[in-house]
């Protein structure tokens, strides 16, 4: 089924949306490669049967009660080492769609949507498609808990648990596509310094002493973001140690 939506430049003229599909990421990557999605192209699905968080860890989510899709972009202006800045913009996007919502949302690096308390509330899969041109193709998964109330493990929260209320979700839907078209345009115009301070100022645990493990447990407090991507850390001796994912753990 193709949906178009209204209040969007180029995001969502073209909208596939499917009962259940394995993995939006998937489909859509496989619809770029055979030409048969352009920029703006968003797959989207009621129940994802094999959702992928970063690095291959798992995304689990009720059929029917949250939002999952998947959206392609072509942002050639980029070159590969700003790879992060486009995590930052679609993370900024969701966060302002959101803040309609509920308060309390936060930014947890590197690809996190939460509530201030710690709780997931969604995750971004970004899949970057480089040449020497620069980044050729850019699929963007999202997952968000909206309205599932359980979950088989504890970690994660919805939005209906933080607020008492159901959401309709293809109206959040329509303020997240074009928040996300918002910021994608200011990441165009090279207004990227004043996302990236905007970044730090609502990423979870920013200069707050608190416990990590890099193979050792220590204290140390989040500083800023590389412009890579790295998390910068500065431990109780004054050392500031740049991680990529996985590299270290919050405890």
């Amino acid at each position: 089924m193709y949906k178009i939506l209204a209040n969007t430049i180029f995001l969502g003229k073209d909208i596939i949306c499917l009962p259940e599909c394995h993995s939006t990421n998937d489909f859509a990557v496989d619809l770029y490669k055979r030409k048969e999605a352009k920029e703006g192209t968003i797959i989207y699905t009621d129940h994802q049967t094999g959702g992928r968080g970063q690095r291959g860890t798992e995304w689990h989510s009720q059929a029917g009660k949250n939002l999952t899709f998947s959206l392609v972009l072509t942002p050639l202006f980029m070159d590969a080492t700003e790879q992060f800045d486009l995590n930052i913009a679609i993370s900024l996007a969701i966060k302002d769609a959101l803040d309609d919502y509920c308060s309390g949302v936060r930014l947890k690096w590197p690809n996190d949507i939460v509530h201030e308390t710690g709780y997931k509330l969604g995750g971004i899969l970004i899949e970057n498609s480089i040449s020497n041109k620069g980044i050729e193709s850019a699929v963007v998964g999202i997952g968000l808990n909206v309205n599932q109330r359980d979950f088989d493990f504890e970690g994660p929260t919805s939005v209906a648990k933080l607020t008492g209320s159901e959401w309709d979700l293809w109206e959040l839907f329509k303020v997240l596509i074009s928040r996300i078209e918002q910021y994608y345009i200011r990441l165009k115009k090279q207004d990227v310094g004043a996302m990236r301070r905007r970044y730090l100022h609502h990423l979870l645990d920013h200069e707050k002493w608190r416990m990590f493990d890099d193979g050792k447990v220590f204290e140390g407090k989040i500083t800023g973001v590389t412009a890579q991507g790295k998390l910068m850390v500065e431990h109780r001796n004054k050392e500031v140690k740049h991680y990529a994912f996985k590299e270290v753990k919050f405890l």
